[in-house]
């Protein structure tokens, strides 16, 4: 049976963290050739100040949690390093990011993942401008993540819709290849570089080999404000524009180890399991997760769980 690892980091979100798993509960997992996929739901709390981290402890103690609690704040790129290297530890094939704060739909998870499943995507990009009729969102955020996506899109030569969509899915071989070293929001422009770049053995074409298949979804959106908690702000989406020239024509980050290298130990912020003697895994024993390195990127926020 195959396994999806449903990533999730937190920061203060302890209103909204309780209605997003209580969703993921009556959601069926996604289906595969041989079945319902196996779900197990890593959650990664990110030096929250409210009651976040005791949540996603009490959470880590069910069978199909994975509870992670960063004893600092380091940003979503930290926060994602790390669900990613537990989600990898336990055994995921399937790896899909899912914000905290109720703007992306666990329904969505399904159509995001099947093309993984089925062999015929390596990674799937979510689009909030697709598909899906929505709130109408903010013109400014609208506009502003129009332009990114479209740098990203120059040079990265892969054409997306919305590279700052807050869904993401990998299969397990593409996400033991990339590496994180933003620590905040930039990290979504990072992931999206390394797609465009890496290439998988071929032999239609030995030397070179073929680019990654990375195929776009459409997912629903419903947009919170400043007031209902939105995070992001305009100068997180300046950073996105200089991360769209660091990553894709500057090579940033190449010096990181990917999550199936074994470097994938030893983080300098530290993170805690709920039961604080290793991670509650899918099987209840306490399966441990090597943390990641603290990377060299920095941005202008370092807060998890919201997109633009």
């Amino acid at each position: 049976m195959q396994r999806l690892a449903v990533v999730i980091p937190v920061f203060n979100e302890e209103r909204l963290l309780p209605v997003l798993v209580a969703r993921l509960d009556a959601e069926a997992p996604p289906s595969g050739p041989d079945g319902p996929l196996e779900r197990v739901v890593v959650l990664v709390d990110d030096g929250s100040d409210d009651a976040s981290p005791r949540l996603v402890r009490e959470l880590g103690e069910r069978a199909d949690v994975i509870g992670l609690v960063r004893s600092e704040n380091g940003g979503k790129g930290r926060a994602l390093a790390d669900g990613f290297a537990a989600a990898l530890g336990a055994g995921a094939d399937v790896i899909i990011v899912q914000d905290a704060d109720l703007e992306y739909d666990p329904r969505d998870h399904a159509a995001c993942c099947l093309p993984i499943v089925r062999g015929d995507a390596d990674a799937v990009i979510g689009s909030r401008y697709a598909g899906w009729p929505r709130r109408v969102p903010a013109y400014w955020h609208t506009t502003a993540n129009r332009v990114i996506t479209l740098l990203s899109n120059m040079t990265s030569d892969l054409k997306l819709s919305d590279v700052e969509c807050g869904i993401k899915a990998f299969s397990a071989e593409t996400l033991r290849r990339l590496r994180i070293t933003e620590r905040g929001f930039g990290v979504e422009i990072e992931l999206v570089a390394q797609l465009g770049r890496l290439r998988v053995e071929d032999d239609a074409d030995p030397r070179l080999g073929r680019r990654l298949r990375v195929v776009e979804v459409p997912v629903r959106y419903d947009p919170r404000g400043y007031d209902e908690g939105k995070k992001i702000g305009w100068r997180d989406g300046v950073y996105a524009l200089w991360a769209c020239v660091r990553h894709n024509l500057l090579g940033g980050g190449s010096s990181a180890a990917g999550f199936g290298a074994g470097a994938v130990a030893g983080s300098g912020s530290g993170c805690r399991s709920g039961s604080g003697s290793g991670l509650g895994g899918p099987d209840g024993g306490g399966r441990g997760a090597a943390p990641v390195p603290d990377g060299g990127g920095a941005t202008s926020d370092a807060r998890a769980g919201t997109t633009p």
